[in-house]
């Protein structure tokens, strides 16, 4: 097995901060207390301006969503009053994030709302998404160090021309000294039909697996691992429990390298992420590896910490199939103004 080979790259929307970084980790390194960890796939975040690179233009003012800047700005708004809630007015360690059109978007979320304050630091690369839409990763500097980040792309040998989003891949230290790895993952969608994409999200697993055995071979111990994302997949589907073998904590074993911390919906404080006619589902999930929750000392997941956020404002009553569904910009082609098609999952980390 080929080690996961590691190397430094700089993030150049990160210099404006300078030595300010250095500076406020190292005082942050004298404080207590954990970080929270937390995903969010944010449903069609474009920018309102046409990209003359792209084929796809569907989100712009002529385009056939009609998304002007109003409606951007309306959309920019909720987010991050949204993640307000989600992190309680506090900094996160990490937010990861899927369905992001470009740097532009996240810096009009991170940079130019409240959220400034919380000293946020944002990764993103370009992705091959035929859309235009990527995933993107913003950690808090007064927590963690940025050492290393990668975008991974997930190939089929088979087929050359297929594309899909990368699995963004980052190395932390925290302020204690400890290594987080952290995948944010945004999976080939059902789109055409569950059992006709199975083979697709089975890739991008296969993909993140062979960069967690490179870890674990590279380290020779299984290191602090985290994943997390929109899977497209439950938790008991193949992708998930046969290829990247994360079970739940009462399934693993001691062989296994990774525990899914969300497959039991009646522990999560809601009982999924997305809703499909009359049934909620799990797509979006967070992923741990053992050491973080076996170890005795250092920086651990906080027991029964996994949650899925469902604040009353991302949803509206359901007259179709009853109940309540969620509170989208967008249902199809009319516009509703509201957040995202999938709730926000997150869990709670502390220092032992």
């Amino acid at each position: 097995m080929r080690p996961f080979t590691e190397r430094k790259v700089p993030i150049l929307f990160c210099l404006i901060i300078g030595l300010q970084i250095v500076s406020s980790f190292v005082a942050a390194g004298q404080e207590g207390g954990g970080m929270r960890v937390a995903f969010w796939n944010f449903e069609n975040f474009f920018d309102p301006f046409v990209d003359s690179t792209r084929v796809y233009n569907e989100f712009t003012e002529d385009g056939s969503q009609h998304w002007t800047k109003s409606r951007f700005y309306k959309k920019r708004n909720n987010m991050y009053k949204a993640i307000l809630a989600i992190s309680e007015n506090e900094p996160m360690g990490i937010l990861g994030i899927a369905e992001i059109e470009n740097q532009y978007v996240l810096n009009m979320l991170f940079n130019q709302t409240p959220l400034h304050t919380h000293n946020y630091c944002i990764i993103h690369y370009e992705g091959d998404d035929k859309r235009g839409i990527d995933v993107a990763m913003v950690y808090c500097i007064d927590k963690l160090q940025l050492v290393y980040t990668e975008a991974v792309k997930v190939r089929n040998p088979k087929n050359p021309n297929f594309k899909t989003r990368d699995i963004l891949y980052a190395k932390f230290y925290d302020k204690r000294g400890d290594t987080i790895h952290c995948f944010v993952n945004h999976w080939p969608s059902r789109y055409g039909g569950e059992r006709e994409t199975i083979k697709l999200r089975a890739l991008a697993a296969n993909t993140l697996k062979h960069k967690v055995d490179s870890l674990v071979f590279l380290h020779q111990t299984i290191p602090k691992i985290i994943i997390m994302g929109d899977f497209n997949d439950t938790p008991e589907d193949p992708s998930i429990y046969e290829v990247l073998n994360a079970k739940s904590p009462e399934k693993s074993d001691k062989n296994d390298v990774l525990v899914n911390l969300f497959t039991d919906g009646s522990k999560l404080g809601f009982e999924g992420t997305l809703k499909h006619q009359y049934n909620w589902q799990i797509f979006d999930q967070i992923i741990v590896s053992k050491s973080l929750i076996d170890n005795v000392k250092g920086l651990l997941y906080k027991q029964n910490s996994a949650q899925i956020f469902h604040g009353d404002f991302l949803f509206e009553k359901d007259e179709s199939f009853g109940g309540m569904k969620l509170f989208r910009t967008y249902v199809g082609p009319k516009y509703y103004g509201g957040y995202a098609d999938h709730l926000p999952v997150y869990i709670d980390l502390i220092f032992k």
